[in-house]
């Protein structure tokens, strides 16, 4: 962008050479041109502006979702992730012990989970799992197993919580970045309401669905097979009948259309690693761990494991000072209708 002198100097030499004389520098004519300056520059400014919201490569925020209505394409909202919360009873309950939905739970972090669903520990049993769900959406919800640990108000006869699992399935609201890829990919891929990228399209309308894959003629002439993967990995049956239900009234007349959750790839993950000075080994484990697991959600369906990306990313976790990756030891190769599924992380400590 001109800076407001350079405007001002060439519109200052303007006026001298169309004038016959070089005006004062403190006259009032020079003060309105340096004002007459700051507006020019202000509205270039602006045309800047509009000429990069015109164009989705360049287009941001709310702009940039103008262009993707365009192409019938909505941004994704944000997600909130779902698992399990274990309440105990210090022992075997004496009675019936109700938790009721709404029970509220945290972190360490202060991230609250909250119980979906009413449930009971019953009599003689010393715990009972519930299903739970962040309170708010987001990646921030996504809570490796173990880390619940902290009862908000706690029901009556129970002692402690834990949750056995993950917390997984929270997202962020898509970015720009992703939004304008997908957009530029419905220029490249264009939808005609017969193709796999009109199908693939349609499910991604979904918020809950992460990346679709449409394959067509899979069970003979006629016939279009949709896998979608959630979020959190493999969709759930209501998803599936959901986004089943979205496409049969946009098929092609005479389509026999199924959508399916694909079949899951199994990968164990060993690593070993050596922590910067200063940092805590267990506490830099947890980081990778996050780190690691956040990659194995439904984006990666269809999409190879490299082992490189795997190092690579270790590496970037703050305080890895060194890394090595022990499995897998060559890339994964995955089938377009194929999710990774992180079975096991191993993590150990660079003998020195």
């Amino acid at each position: 962008m001109e800076e407001i002198t350079a405007i001002y100097q060439r519109m200052r030499e303007n006026f001298t050479q169309r004038a016959g004389f070089e005006p004062s520098e403190s006259c009032d004519a020079m003060v309105r041109l340096y004002a007459l300056s700051a507006e020019v520059q202000s509205l270039l400014s602006q045309a800047d502006w509009v000429l990069e919201q015109s164009f989705p490569q360049t287009a941001k925020g709310s702009y940039l979702d103008y262009h993707a209505q365009m192409r019938g394409i909505v941004r994704r909202s944000a997600t909130s992730a779902s698992g399990l919360l274990r309440f105990f009873a210090g022992g075997s309950s004496p009675t019936d012990y109700e938790i009721p939905a709404g029970t509220v739970c945290m972190n360490d972090a202060g991230i609250k989970f909250r119980t979906t669903e009413d449930a009971v520990l019953r009599e003689g049993e010393t715990c009972v799992d519930v299903p739970a769900q962040a309170m708010e959406p987001g990646e921030q919800g996504n809570a490796i197993a173990g880390a619940v640990i902290v009862i908000s108000a706690v029901p009556t006869g129970i002692v402690a919580c834990t949750n056995p699992e993950a917390f997984a399935g929270g997202s962020d609201a898509e970015t720009d970045d992703a939004l304008r890829e997908r957009i530029l990919e419905s220029y490249h891929r264009l939808p005609n309401g017969a193709n796999a990228a009109f199908y693939e399209q349609e499910a991604l309308q979904f918020d809950d669905v992460a990346s679709a894959k449409a394959v067509g003629r899979a069970r003979g002439i006629g016939t279009v097979d949709v896998y979608i993967a959630a979020q959190a990995g493999a969709p759930t049956a209501e998803l599936c009948a959901a986004v089943a239900s979205a496409l049969e009234s946009k098929r092609e007349i005479a389509v026999d259309l199924r959508v399916l959750a694909p079949s899951t790839r199994a990968v164990d993950l060993s690593a070993e690693i050596a922590v910067k000075p200063g940092y805590a080994y267990a506490e830099v484990c947890e980081r990778v761990e996050e780190a690691l697991r956040a990659q194995f959600t439904g984006l990666a369906l269809g999409r190879d494991v490299l082992s490189a990306g795997l190092s690579a990313l270790i590496f970037g976790v703050e305080g890895v000072a060194n890394c090595h990756l022990l499995t897998p030891a060559n890339d994964v190769q995955i089938a377009a209708t194929e999710l990774p599924v992180l079975q096991t992380i191993q993590l150990s400590e660079i003998a020195e």
